[in-house]
This record gives structure tokens, sequence and C-alpha cells, in this order.
């Protein structure tokens, strides 16, 4: 595998990590300001990021290459609305996005054909989790404002389920 590569691929693991983080500190915001619904979708949220890292890492294993596992930063956003944390989850699904990209990107510059498939998938689950994340906020911005109308959003967050991603390495 080239380097640079399996670094972008390495990097990925710490991201999806921090993901894992921050998403986990938005779930202890909503819990709280009593907004258990908003905490349990952040909390499925950092599971989901938690395994796409387990996902980078058992393909840089499988392509029998060194997975150097690297410290994971702090979330440091501190946020006064709940609409502000919905808008950064966007931004953070963006960010996460043009990383996928750029290791999609690098691998297609070296024809690493195997490693592009791979990544297919994620491109795919990037797309889903920024619509997610913008249907998200265009519900917070409909309804939040209205105590009853926010606590049936919050209802409805609530009844989501973990699901683990169904990607065969």
């Amino acid at each position: 595998m080239d380097k640079r590569v399996r670094d972008l691929l390495n990097q990925q693991i710490n991201k999806e990590f921090y993901s894992a983080y921050l998403y986990l500190d938005f779930s202890n915001y909503f819990s709280r300001v009593g907004l258990d619904g908003f905490a349990n979708w952040y909390m499925i949220q950092a599971q989901e990021e938690r395994d796409h890292a387990m996902l980078f890492y058992q393909y840089l294993q499988n392509e029998n290459e060194d997975v150097t596992l690297e410290a994971i930063a702090k979330p440091d956003k501190v946020f006064e609305q709940h609409i502000d944390v919905l808008h950064a989850g966007l931004e953070h699904e963006k960010y996460v996005t043009s990383l996928i990209n750029d290791i999609y990107e690098a691998a297609h510059d070296v024809k690493d054909f195997r490693t592009m498939q791979f990544l297919d998938w994620f491109v795919k689950e990037q797309g889903e989790e920024e619509t997610n994340a913008n249907d998200l906020i265009t519900k917070m911005e409909l309804f939040g404002s209205d105590p009853r109308s926010l606590y049936m959003l919050n209802s409805e967050l609530a009844a989501r389920v973990y699901s683990a991603p169904s990607l065969v390495l």
C-alpha cells in the first residue's frame, strides 16, 4: 500500500474516534438540558463513529498494514443554544466527508482500487450523515421554539435504535 494512503487511513481512525468523542459530548449536552431523545440520537451517532474507526482499523490489518493509534483530542466547543450543537454536527460531518474524499483521491492517484472500493461505502455513508444532520437542523428550526413540538421531536429522536454497519471487509 502506498505510504500516503496508509497514513491517511491511520489518521482517519483517529478522526473517527474523535467524532465519537464529539458526539458523546453532544449527547452529554442534551442530557444536561433534559432532552433525552437528542441525547439518544447523539449517543447512537457516537456508536456509529466508533464502528467506523474499527472498520478502518480492520481494513488496515486485513491489508497487513501497521495500525498507528494516536491520542484522541478532547472536544472543546461550548454551546449556548440547542441549534448550535446541530450546526456543529453538520459542519463536522462535512469535514469528515472532506477527509474521506482526500483518502479516496490519494488512493485514486496511485490506482489503489481495493482501497477505493473500501471507501465507496463511506462516501455513501457521508452523504446520508450530512442529510440526517441537515434534516435535524430543519426540524429544530421548524419546531424547536414551541415546547410541545420540541417534546414531540425529542420523542422521535428517543425512538432511534442502534444498527451496526453492514460493510463486509
